[in-house]
Protein backbone atom coordinates (compact mmCIF):
# COMPACT_ATOMS: atom_id res chain seq x y z
CA UNK A 1 0.00 0.00 0.00
CA UNK A 2 1.65 3.13 -1.18
CA UNK A 3 1.22 5.99 1.25
CA UNK A 4 1.11 9.78 0.40
CA UNK A 5 4.58 11.74 0.21
CA UNK A 6 5.45 13.60 3.59
CA UNK A 7 3.88 16.71 4.09
CA UNK A 8 5.83 19.65 5.30
CA UNK A 9 4.01 19.65 8.70
CA UNK A 10 6.13 16.65 9.30
CA UNK A 11 9.34 18.59 9.43
CA UNK A 12 7.57 21.26 11.30
CA UNK A 13 7.70 24.99 11.25
CA UNK A 14 11.55 25.59 12.51
CA UNK A 15 12.77 22.98 10.24
CA UNK A 16 10.80 24.10 7.15
CA UNK A 17 12.14 27.54 8.02
CA UNK A 18 15.72 26.24 8.06
CA UNK A 19 14.79 24.41 4.52
CA UNK A 20 13.68 27.90 2.90
CA UNK A 21 16.57 29.57 3.79
CA UNK A 22 18.81 27.30 2.82
CA UNK A 23 16.86 26.58 -0.54
CA UNK A 24 17.73 30.66 -0.95
CA UNK A 25 20.98 30.45 0.09
CA UNK A 26 22.19 27.92 -2.55
CA UNK A 27 23.63 28.86 -5.62
CA UNK A 28 21.39 28.55 -9.10
CA UNK A 29 23.46 24.96 -10.09
CA UNK A 30 20.91 23.33 -7.85
CA UNK A 31 17.64 25.01 -8.78
CA UNK A 32 16.51 21.65 -11.09
CA UNK A 33 17.47 19.27 -7.97
CA UNK A 34 15.04 17.92 -5.30
CA UNK A 35 15.87 16.47 -1.95
CA UNK A 36 17.35 13.17 -2.21
CA UNK A 37 14.46 12.04 0.43
CA UNK A 38 12.05 12.47 -2.56
CA UNK A 39 14.45 10.21 -4.48
CA UNK A 40 12.45 7.13 -6.36
CA UNK A 41 13.92 4.06 -5.35
CA UNK A 42 12.18 1.68 -7.30
CA UNK A 43 14.80 1.43 -9.37
CA UNK A 44 17.87 -0.63 -9.86
CA UNK A 45 21.06 0.89 -8.69
CA UNK A 46 19.96 3.59 -6.21
CA UNK A 47 19.92 2.86 -2.66
CA UNK A 48 18.77 5.32 0.03
CA UNK A 49 20.74 8.35 1.40
CA UNK A 50 21.44 7.11 4.43
CA UNK A 51 22.74 10.42 5.88
CA UNK A 52 19.55 12.37 4.76
CA UNK A 53 17.35 9.22 6.70
CA UNK A 54 20.28 9.93 9.55
CA UNK A 55 19.65 13.63 9.77
CA UNK A 56 15.85 13.35 9.29
CA UNK A 57 15.49 10.51 12.11
CA UNK A 58 17.64 12.72 14.88
CA UNK A 59 15.85 16.04 13.53
CA UNK A 60 12.51 14.28 14.56
CA UNK A 61 13.83 12.39 17.37
CA UNK A 62 15.06 15.88 19.44
CA UNK A 63 11.52 17.31 18.32
CA UNK A 64 10.13 14.33 20.54
CA UNK A 65 12.98 15.01 23.33
CA UNK A 66 15.06 12.22 22.67
CA UNK A 67 18.96 11.76 21.51
CA UNK A 68 20.14 12.15 18.24
CA UNK A 69 21.29 8.98 16.68
CA UNK A 70 24.33 8.23 14.02
CA UNK A 71 25.03 5.75 11.67
CA UNK A 72 26.54 2.80 12.39
CA UNK A 73 28.26 0.22 9.88
CA UNK A 74 27.38 -2.96 11.23
CA UNK A 75 23.41 -1.44 12.18
CA UNK A 76 23.49 -0.61 8.49
CA UNK A 77 25.15 -4.03 7.69
CA UNK A 78 22.13 -6.09 9.53
CA UNK A 79 19.68 -3.58 7.57
CA UNK A 80 20.81 -4.26 4.01
CA UNK A 81 20.75 -8.38 4.78
CA UNK A 82 17.19 -8.07 6.05
CA UNK A 83 15.98 -5.59 3.31
CA UNK A 84 18.04 -8.00 0.82
CA UNK A 85 16.37 -11.21 2.42
CA UNK A 86 12.84 -9.68 2.34
CA UNK A 87 13.19 -8.81 -1.40
CA UNK A 88 14.62 -12.29 -2.07
CA UNK A 89 11.78 -14.21 -0.56
CA UNK A 90 9.38 -10.95 -2.04
CA UNK A 91 8.06 -11.16 1.61
CA UNK A 92 7.70 -8.20 4.30
CA UNK A 93 8.64 -9.69 7.61
CA UNK A 94 11.28 -9.74 10.86
CA UNK A 95 11.78 -13.19 10.16
CA UNK A 96 12.88 -13.85 6.33
CA UNK A 97 15.65 -16.71 6.24
CA UNK A 98 15.16 -18.39 9.44
CA UNK A 99 16.70 -15.71 11.67
CA UNK A 100 14.39 -13.43 13.40
CA UNK A 101 15.77 -9.98 15.34
CA UNK A 102 16.81 -11.56 18.13
CA UNK A 103 19.41 -13.92 16.70
CA UNK A 104 20.60 -11.40 13.48
CA UNK A 105 21.51 -8.61 16.92
CA UNK A 106 22.80 -11.37 18.71
CA UNK A 107 25.24 -12.74 16.44
CA UNK A 108 26.36 -8.66 15.58
CA UNK A 109 27.10 -8.73 19.33
CA UNK A 110 24.45 -5.94 20.06
CA UNK A 111 21.92 -6.47 23.09
CA UNK A 112 18.56 -7.20 21.66
CA UNK A 113 16.69 -5.65 24.32
CA UNK A 114 18.44 -2.71 23.72
CA UNK A 115 17.56 -2.49 19.94
CA UNK A 116 13.87 -1.85 17.85
CA UNK A 117 14.01 -2.76 14.10
CA UNK A 118 11.38 -1.34 11.73
CA UNK A 119 10.73 -3.22 7.96
CA UNK A 120 8.29 -1.90 5.53
CA UNK A 121 7.23 -2.42 1.88
CA UNK A 122 5.90 -0.45 -1.49
CA UNK A 123 7.45 3.12 0.36
CA UNK A 124 8.88 4.41 -3.17
CA UNK A 125 11.31 7.22 -1.68
CA UNK A 126 12.67 8.15 2.01
CA UNK A 127 9.64 10.22 2.71
CA UNK A 128 7.63 7.83 2.46
CA UNK A 129 9.09 5.42 4.40
CA UNK A 130 9.44 7.84 7.50
CA UNK A 131 5.82 9.24 7.13
CA UNK A 132 4.30 5.97 6.96
CA UNK A 133 6.10 4.56 9.92
CA UNK A 134 5.74 8.02 12.07
CA UNK A 135 2.25 7.15 11.34
CA UNK A 136 2.09 4.12 12.89
CA UNK A 137 2.05 3.68 16.71
CA UNK A 138 4.32 0.89 16.73
CA UNK A 139 6.87 2.30 14.14
CA UNK A 140 6.76 5.82 15.52
CA UNK A 141 7.42 3.84 19.06
CA UNK A 142 10.61 2.12 17.89
CA UNK A 143 11.81 5.78 16.25
CA UNK A 144 10.95 7.65 19.23
CA UNK A 145 12.53 4.38 21.99
CA UNK A 146 15.08 6.61 24.31
CA UNK A 147 18.63 5.29 24.72
CA UNK A 148 18.68 4.77 20.87
CA UNK A 149 21.96 6.51 19.62
CA UNK A 150 23.18 4.24 16.50
CA UNK A 151 21.13 3.25 13.47
CA UNK A 152 21.37 1.79 10.29
CA UNK A 153 19.01 1.85 7.26
CA UNK A 154 18.84 0.27 4.18
CA UNK A 155 16.63 -0.59 0.85
CA UNK A 156 16.69 -3.80 -1.72
CA UNK A 157 15.03 -3.43 -5.09
CA UNK A 158 12.63 -6.05 -6.04
CA UNK A 159 11.41 -5.09 -10.11
CA UNK A 160 9.11 -8.50 -10.38
CA UNK A 161 7.49 -7.73 -6.60
CA UNK A 162 4.73 -5.62 -6.40
CA UNK A 163 6.52 -3.60 -3.67
CA UNK A 164 9.52 -3.05 -5.38
CA UNK A 165 11.17 -1.65 -2.68
CA UNK A 166 11.86 -3.21 0.72
CA UNK A 167 13.04 -1.13 3.91
CA UNK A 168 14.83 -1.90 6.90
CA UNK A 169 16.01 0.55 10.03
CA UNK A 170 17.71 -0.99 12.68
CA UNK A 171 18.40 1.30 15.93
CA UNK A 172 20.31 0.28 18.96
CA UNK A 173 22.43 1.18 21.83
CA UNK A 174 25.74 1.09 21.14
CA UNK A 175 27.35 -2.72 20.96
CA UNK A 176 28.79 -4.45 24.01
CA UNK A 177 32.56 -4.78 23.66
CA UNK A 178 33.17 -8.44 23.28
Amino acid sequence: MRRPPLRLSVLGPASLALALFLGACSSSDNLGEQPSFYTNLAQANTPVDAAAATTMLSEYRISRGQSTVTLDPELTRLAQEQANAMARADKLSHEVGGRNFITRMKASGYDARAAVENVGAGYQTLAEAFSGWRDSPSHNKNMLAPGMTRMGIATAYAPRSKYKVYWALVLAEPANPQ
